[in-house]
């Protein structure tokens, strides 16, 4: 999807003076993703026998460098505990048909003149992707979509807490489609906020934790046709009012990742055996629990 030999960083662009297709979301055969490589797959792999430091990024709360790697591909390194989470949670959304960035978690890498770090998320700047503004999740084409309302549905899914529109990213490709895509998944597989007040709502949230996360839950119940998501903190407007088409079109989704699937996509972010193992569990109690009240028969994955 995001292919090709990166080169220069891409140029900053306004979306509303480019013509081309909107797409958040499209069928695909979601069986034969390979969810360790992710939407790279082995092609866009780093080559980290040559690195070179190009400059420090700018904006959030995570330390990232832009280097080269030894294939002359352009990259964002992402340090600290957000690269891991971050790293699973797009494999999750491309397994399923959603546009998502390239991502790589490579154990352990040198930076010359800034050190050698360990589980460093690596961020793919293409040379035909170019990167432009912001997408609103109130305002945008796929507004009453179950696109949109099932990606909604994927941030309580994730437990992502840090869900804002500076988050989001449109990637104009190949000069032609318009691909909305989050940008910044790692404030995921953790848990959410204990309540709904201003401010006081970061109390207890956290990120790339599997004992939080399997013990949260994702659906608190089904009223009158809505899905109540089990949701705390900010936004909270945002994940209210799901029917239950939303929820069975996203089940029907889920219900095709297998678990090997799902084991990948810890995998590929060096988590440990024991890690990956209750972080597959806490995904499939989630897609059980979204069978259950779209009043879908349970589906046991190989």
């Amino acid at each position: 999807m995001l292919s090709g030999v990166a080169g220069a960083a891409s140029q900053t662009a306004t979306v509303k003076k480019l013509a081309g297709k909107a797409v958040l979301w499209k069928a695909v055969n979601i069986e034969g993703r390979n969810l360790f490589q992710g939407p790279g797959g082995t092609k866009m792999k780093p080559v980290l026998d040559r690195i070179e430091f190009i400059e420090e990024e700018k904006g959030g709360h995570n330390k990232k460098y832009r280097i080269k790697d030894g294939a002359g591909q352009i990259w964002v390194a992402k340090l600290g505990r957000e690269a891991k989470p971050e790293t699973a949670a797009v494999r999750l959304l491309w397994g399923i048909g959603y546009m998502s960035e390239v991502n790589y978690l490579v154990p352990s890498i040198t930076i010359p003149g800034k050190g050698t770090f360990r589980d460093v998320r690596l961020e793919a700047r293409p040379a035909n992707i170019t990167r432009l503004e912001e997408w609103k999740w109130r305002d945008n084409p796929f507004v009453g979509t179950n696109e949109l309302e099932g990606l909604k549905m994927m941030m309580v899914f994730i437990n992502n807490w840090d869900v804002l529109d500076l988050q989001n990213k449109v990637l104009r490709v190949d000069g032609g489609q318009l691909h909305y895509v989050i940008s910044d998944l790692g404030s995921t597989f953790g848990q959410l906020g204990s309540n709904d007040l201003p401010v006081i709502y970061r109390i207890g949230r956290s990120t790339g934790n599997p004992d939080d996360y399997v013990k949260t839950n994702f659906i608190s119940g089904v009223e009158d046709g809505v899905v109540d998501l089990a949701y705390k903190g900010k936004n909270k407007d945002l994940f209210e009012g799901f029917t239950v088409e939303n929820a069975a079109w996203l089940a029907g989704l889920l219900n095709r990742l297998s678990d090997r699937q799902i084991r990948d996509s810890f995998r590929a972010a060096n988590y440990s055996s024991s890690e990956i193992e209750q972080f597959t569990l806490g995904v499939k109690h989630r897609i059980a629990e979204l069978n259950r009240e779209a009043g879908i028969n349970d589906v046991t994955a190989d």
